[in-house]
């Protein structure tokens, strides 16, 4: 990676600048010059502060913070060629006397678009392809096995502006995207989780905001539909798709059993807690959001759905302000505007012991590389006894009556607030 005037150093095999360039966070994407909230706290705070506050901040996993690992070198040149960050870590699990331990190597890639969002489509999603093979090839290289990529990878997120031209990005489950993950998968051995504009041509081209899973051998596994559309400021998506009709499956893979929660449904508590009763070790949560809108729930609502689901966590959000050539508005009295602000990348692994990784850039294309022992998940739900200590027969009954149309709330009032003042 070439850099003018500055310093590059080395950090436990990362890359730093020393002297960063302190430009506005407004269009840079940096956090006071720095590429993350890691970043800063390790430049500003002493080393026995920074390992203090990274206690506080990441927790800690199996009682030592979270490893870093060193991959391949392939890997390495790839992310220096073409300029992305690259980052790996590892959560252990205790040893264990009757089993195994169960490691699997998982993924996560953010990237900006390519071409401007006015360059013709074709052109766009060609460049897009041509942006992610490369860091693709590097999480192939790193010997990952599970892959997941952002929310509606293959476009600009241009559901908000609420023009249907952008539906032509729109394609059924085996397109283009999954023909050319699929040849990628099998060369790998690798099952990745593709987040695309999905058109249902059996049911009348009705257009839904879909993850494929795609097997280690290039076989297509299964689909999942977004659960829960938000209607919030810019981003009101319901111009093109409704909500799922896929409930919560889990894809059960040679490496492990996985599920996709679509973006906005990590602000839902029960959408979390389905994929974990049917069984999930690993959900994913490709997104798109930007730092005005979401970034101090950013951080905690997946960890918080690890630790309360008892499996591990992988965020996703893509990075870049994304202009487009007419201008829209929200209905929230904000002036007409032709971007919806800058979205911050900062993807991140959470595990269900309340360890989670640093996160990755705010503005760079990045590929996150975890290592697991999904051992973990059983030795949290023993230590914890979540599931054995919920009770789910009140919930049913609370949920039950709060659906009927005569639904009366469970409120005790203090006899005293209705009497008359003497």
């Amino acid at each position: 990676m070439e850099k003018i005037n500055e310093k590059i150093v080395i950090d436990n095999g990362e890359k730093i600048d020393e002297h960063p360039t302190h430009e506005s966070s407004n269009t840079s994407g940096s956090i006071c010059g720095f590429e993350s909230l890691h970043h800063l706290l390790r430049s500003s705070l002493s080393p026995d502060a920074f390992q203090e506050v990274s206690r506080l901040l990441l927790g800690m996993n199996c009682g030592k913070p979270v490893d870093r690992i060193t991959l391949p070198a392939t890997a390495s040149n790839l992310s220096s060629e073409h300029n992305f960050d690259l980052q790996a870590y590892c959560f252990h699990a205790q040893k264990e006397s009757l089993r195994v331990p169960r490691i699997v190597r998982v993924g996560l890639i953010q990237n900006s678009i390519n071409h401007p969002t006015t360059a013709p489509f074709r052109e766009q999603k060609s460049a897009i392809f041509q942006k992610v093979k490369p860091i693709l090839e590097a999480a192939g290289a790193s010997g990952v096995n599970i892959l997941c990529l952002q929310e509606a990878w293959t476009m600009p997120f241009a559901f908000c502006t609420r023009e249907k031209s952008w539906c032509e990005f729109a394609e059924p489950v085996d397109g283009e995207s999954t023909q050319f993950l699929q040849e990628l998968a099998r060369k790998y051995n690798m099952v990745i989780v593709s987040p695309i504009l999905e058109r249902d041509v059996i049911h009348g081209e009705t257009i839904w905001n879909t993850a494929v899973i795609i097997g280690n051998h290039g076989n297509i596994i299964g689909k999942h539909r977004k659960n829960h559309i938000p209607r919030v400021g810019d981003f009101n998506e319901s111009t093109y798709y409704m909500e799922g009709n896929t409930g919560h499956p889990v894809f059960e893979t040679v490496f492990g059993k996985i599920a996709v929660n679509i973006c906005y449904g990590r602000h839902h508590p029960l959408n979390w807690m389905a994929f974990g009763l049917n069984g999930a070790e690993i959900v994913f949560n490709p997104s798109a959001t930007v730092g005005e809108l979401s970034e101090p729930m950013w951080p905690i609502e997946a960890r918080n759905a690890a630790i309360a689901n008892n499996y591990f966590v992988g965020s996703i959000n893509r990075v870049g302000t994304e202009v487009f050539p007419n201008a829209f508005t929200s209905g929230d009295g904000k002036p007409q505007h032709k971007d919806f602000g800058h979205f911050y990348g900062s993807s991140h692994f959470s595990a269900p012991d309340a360890s989670c990784t640093p996160s990755l850039s705010r503005y760079r294309d990045s590929l996150m590389v975890v290592e697991m022992d999904l051992n973990l998940c059983r030795q949290i739900k023993d230590k914890w006894g979540f599931r054995m200590t919920a009770r789910y027969e009140l919930y049913q009954e609370m949920l039950g009556r709060y659906i009927q149309p005569d639904f009366v709330p469970q409120i005790v009032s203090d006899p005293c607030l209705h009497k008359k003042a003497a």
